[in-house]
């Protein structure tokens, strides 16, 4: 993680779908952002302040019929929201809800809502998606 070395979007607000290698049972998210030890101008208000995280029910995969969603239509479940705390570790996770969802997804939606200031762009350094994936929840069952 260098300076100037992120995903950068223009504005305080923006969203990313990052479609993972398997299908996951989701438990968490990890946003990372420089220090401000790290940083040339000593702050880091490019950092992302607000965040929603969401995964899309989608496709005959997703199990439409049983949730009553048409499955040529794209629903969105919010499983968090969070706020980056520049203050803190710049190596932050929060827990996700899928308690209300317990199954698997191939994508999750990164909502930035606001920055910590910057008027011209925001960064994110490092995304990193926890959770089992589904071909292991089978085998793993009744262990943590």
């Amino acid at each position: 993680v260098f300076p100037g070395n992120c995903w950068a979007f223009k504005g305080h607000q923006g969203q990313v779908v990052i479609k993972l290698p398997a299908r996951v049972y989701l438990t968490a998210i990890t946003l990372q952002h420089i220090s401000k030890d790290a940083s040339p101008s000593g702050t880091i208000i490019s950092a992302p302040k607000d965040i929603a995280v969401f995964v899309s029910l989608l496709g005959p995969s997703a199990g439409g019929l049983a949730l009553g969603v048409d499955a040529d239509r794209e629903e969105e479940t919010l499983l968090g929201m969070f706020t980056f705390d520049v203050e803190k570790n710049p190596t932050q996770t929060f827990p996700l809800k899928n308690m209300l969802l317990p199954r698997a997804f191939s994508h999750v939606k990164l909502l930035v809502k606001s920055n910590w200031g910057n008027p011209w762009y925001t960064c994110i350094y490092r995304v990193k998606v926890h959770g089992k994936m589904e071909n292991q929840k089978a085998s793993t069952q009744g262990q943590d």
